[in-house]
């Protein structure tokens, strides 16, 4: 035991005073010092391609060390790609110097494309603050060629079509399973107009053996199917206002829908700008219309089929800045026959970075349910309830979690390293 205990000293002490010794007789890189110091708080970026691609900065992990945060946000484009927003805003000797720059990716673009593109745009972003810095001797500027200005001609006429399968089997000796997915998306967008169609269907067999094999081999087939068709068209009023129609059809048999349709007129109010909505946004949308049912099997309330008039108040706010971000949605609706027969959810998501390595996420839900007029009347099997065949009753549903991270150590994290990635081999 003793031994033991040595041998865990002498490693604690060679993490300790190994990193000064490793430093005595080297030569300090002082543009490396006077580099741009700067906090990128990107979600979906390839932080190992960045660094090796703009290797004339220092990363920092700390949002107060930085000399230049930069946000970057996206949203969906009505072609199917993503524009992708850039806010730099300058700290200690660059407070003041703020800017914004947008790139919009196309469908047909790849990934390692569209990388490469946002990684352009942060270059470009970034040029103000090097070119004050020791650095600026290590850039060179050039274009890739003779620029022509052309007419962009759409035959399309801002059309966009998607369509998807996702087929899925799984097979063992005594249990068989078939899963399907299949999925049409048609969409148009403008800045006066949004329509977008989807329709999504679900489609799942499992069979289970008993006995496999002998004369007393039983098998059981369970069937589950769902499609889902949404219609939503859009008109945009103003810098705050739209108004659109929502039309949605669908069947389940989980949920006892042999056919279910929403007409659903809205008009929606957004207290910023829209043009600010991947910072910030707090959208008021209302829509009061027509729900039409007609039920697989009988309902608790003995109805077969019933069309209903409801209405639907939905209040989402969402900001992005340097402490974190914050997503609160409630989304509250009643049926006008009963008042009694309605829904509140409200689910919502925090980021906070405390202090300096330390940071807190969050994220819930809690919704009171009493609109369920769509429960098969009779009772419940154990295989239903088992492999949720049917839907049941309930007066609420809760969900959450939290998550805490600290880091420390030293604040530059310039290294890319990527022997021996996870990703890449693992799995």
């Amino acid at each position: 035991m003793k031994k033991l205990y040595r041998l865990l000293l002498l490693v604690v002490l060679n993490c300790l005073f190994l990193p000064v010794f490793s430093q005595e007789g080297k030569t300090p890189d002082t543009s490396r010092i006077n580099a741009v110091k700067i906090f990128l708080d990107c979600r979906d970026c390839d932080m190992n391609y960045t660094r090796q691609e703009i290797p004339y900065i220092n990363y920092v992990r700390d949002v107060r060390e930085a000399e230049v945060y930069i946000l970057v946000t996206d949203q969906n484009t009505g072609s199917g790609g993503e524009q992708f927003t850039f806010v730099f805003q300058g700290q200690g000797k660059f407070l003041g110097m703020n800017d914004t720059l947008t790139y919009t990716t196309s469908p047909d673009q790849t990934n390692t494309i569209e990388r490469e593109k946002r990684t352009d745009m942060l270059k470009m972003g970034l040029m103000r603050y090097v070119a004050r810095t020791p650095l600026f001797d290590e850039i060179e500027i050039n274009h890739t060629g003779n620029l022509e200005a052309q007419e962009v001609v759409d035959r399309w006429n801002n059309w966009v079509f998607s369509i998807s399968t996702e087929p899925q089997f799984e097979s063992e000796e005594t249990n068989k399973e078939l899963f399907l997915r299949n999925s049409l998306n048609i969409s148009k967008i403008t800045p006066d107009i949004k329509l977008e169609i989807e329709m999504d269907h679900f489609y799942n067999r499992e069979k289970f053996i008993e006995d496999a094999g002998t004369e007393d081999e039983t098998v059981s087939v369970y069937k589950t199917s769902d499609l889902i068709i949404e219609n939503l068209f859009v008109k945009s009023l103003s810098e705050h206002w739209s108004a659109g129609l929502r039309w949605d059809i669908g069947s389940s048999t989980r949920e006892n829908y042999n056919m279910a349709t929403n007409i659903l007129p809205s008009v929606e109010y957004d207290i910023f700008p829209y043009s600010e909505a991947t910072h910030r946004q707090l959208r008021i949308l209302y829509g009061a219309g027509l729900q039409s049912n007609n039920y697989i099997d009988t309902t608790v309330y003995n109805k077969v089929k019933e069309n209903l008039f409801l209405q639907k108040l939905n209040v989402a706010f969402e900001v992005r800045k340097k402490w974190g971000s914050i997503a609160v949605m409630l989304v509250g609706s009643n049926y006008f026959h009963d008042f009694s027969k309605n829904r509140i959810q409200l689910s919502s998501s925090l980021n906070i970075r405390i202090f300096k390595g330390l940071s807190v996420e969050i994220e819930g839900g809690v919704a009171h349910i009493n609109d369920q007029l769509n429960l098969k009347k009779g009772g419940i099997t154990e295989a239903e309830r088992l492999l949720r065949l049917r839907e049941l009753a309930t007066r609420y549903r809760i969900d959450g979690g939290i998550e805490l991270t600290y880091t420390f150590g030293s604040i530059y994290n310039n290294v890319v390293n990527p022997r021996f990635n996870s990703s890449n081999f693992y799995y």
